[in-house]
């Protein structure tokens, strides 16, 4: 199953919203699905919360399931608050990686606002998320052109534009143009995801 095509699923188990990032670097997810109200995302992005949100230093230290109501962490902005006055009343936390992995992890919050999250609906969370950030039934994208690899290539290399296109015979706009085709493709929002894209699939 692709990540696309796990929203039915996601839905189903997590009715008031969830967010899925897969195989997350440095900074950015290589994919990510996003169900969750606007109006939460908004107040989670204007107050910073990311940086003091309990269940997202719990993702970077384990790999399993854990209800909200189950974090014995501190939650000093009250984000476990404000998230059940945004109607989010029962959360749940699921995180995925491998030592192999480099510390690239895949992680998914769910939310209801019914009830608790039951074992069999953490299990199934669990199970989704690892066998997407497993890259099982990924969707393929456009191939990269050997002149689109070239570039990156040489980009992640460290090498300026200017010097990318002196390298390779063209102009500095040919060279933007290669590497604008390539986020396309990719679906990277810009050149630092692409490059951290390409590296992940081993592109280059």
């Amino acid at each position: 199953m692709t990540l696309s095509k796990s929203r039915n699923t996601l839905e189903q188990i997590a009715p008031a919203g969830f967010y899925v990032a897969l195989r997350v670097g440095y900074s950015f997810p290589e994919e990510e699905l996003n169900g969750l109200d606007p109006g939460w995302i908004e107040t989670y992005t204007q107050l910073g919360l990311v940086m003091q949100d309990p269940s997202m230093r719990w993702v970077y230290a384990h790999t399993g399931a854990v209800r909200w109501s189950e974090l014995e962490l501190p939650d000093p902005a009250g984000v476990i608050g404000l998230a059940r006055k945004a109607g989010l009343s029962w959360g749940a936390t699921v995180a995925f990686c491998r030592p192999e992995d480099a510390g690239r992890r895949s992680y998914a919050m769910l939310f209801r606002a019914d009830r608790n999250f039951t074992q069999d609906e953490l299990d199934t969370a669990y199970a989704l998320l690892r066998d997407l950030h497993l890259g099982a039934g990924r969707e393929a994208g456009p191939a990269l052109t050997e002149a689109e690899l070239e570039a990156i290539r040489l980009r992640a290399g460290g090498k300026l534009l200017k010097q990318i296109a002196a390298e390779i015979g063209i102009s500095e706009s040919a060279v933007k143009a290669r590497l604008a085709s390539a986020c396309r493709k990719t679906g990277a929002k810009n050149a630092i995801e692409l490059l951290s894209i390409a590296t992940t699939r081993r592109m280059i």
